[in-house]
């Protein structure tokens, strides 16, 4: 697969660098381009790079932005999503009291599906650290990946880009799920004081 990864932070790196170990093309965009182009140094394989605003290519988009940061982007491409899966790792999270905020659509997922309803969008990738993504590991077990989709085909891509990178993918369902993925991403990182894990922890289901 061609994956876009929209943002260059710690998550956009830590998703970029699976995907790349899976064999898939990797394009990143950033606020500017001279973003883009510092994280694709630091990545190993070969990355396009651009600016957002640049016109959209490949079969997933990931949307590797913060929540308050995802309206921007879905207003800068509008129809340029529709028919793509749309991959979303957001945290609905009021960061500046660290509470998580309660969205009347049920979920962030949902609340971008409402704004792209011919976008494909999956729940993805909201309940791994992005330290944890580079290593892929935890404890020596692989990084378990829920997805959340109404979508088969967008389930299957980020199946698909989970697997491939050396996780763990599990089917949390329809993207009403994405409410509980989203409250236990907000819990795993609640957890990391009193832990003090550091983010270095990870979200495991064992049976």
């Amino acid at each position: 697969m061609d994956v876009t990864i929209i943002g260059t932070g710690n998550m956009a790196r830590g998703i970029a660098t699976r995907a790349l170990l899976g064999g898939h093309g990797v394009r990143v965009l950033g606020t500017d381009e001279q973003k883009a182009r510092a994280l694709a140094k630091e990545l190993t394989g070969d990355v396009d790079t651009g600016a957002v605003g640049d016109p959209l290519s490949g079969d997933v988009v990931v949307l590797a932005v913060p929540y308050d940061a995802v309206d921007g982007i879905l207003g800068t491409y509008s129809e340029e999503l529709d028919g793509k899966v749309l991959l979303d790792i957001t945290n609905p999270v009021d960061f500046s009291k660290f509470a998580p905020l309660h969205l009347d659509a049920g979920s962030a997922a949902q609340e971008i599906a409402a704004k792209v309803p011919k976008a494909k969008v999956v729940k993805a990738f909201n309940t791994t650290f992005a330290g944890t993504l580079l290593e892929g590991k935890v404890a020596g077990q692989a990084l378990d990946v829920l997805i959340a989709s109404d979508d088969a085909a967008a389930k299957q891509a980020a199946s698909t880009l989970a697997t491939n990178g050396g996780l763990r993918a599990i089917d949390a369902g329809p993207l009403s799920r994405a409410r509980e993925l989203e409250a236990l991403g907000y819990l795993h990182m609640a957890l990391q004081e009193p832990l003090g894990t550091g983010y270095s922890s990870a979200v495991k289901v064992i049976a």
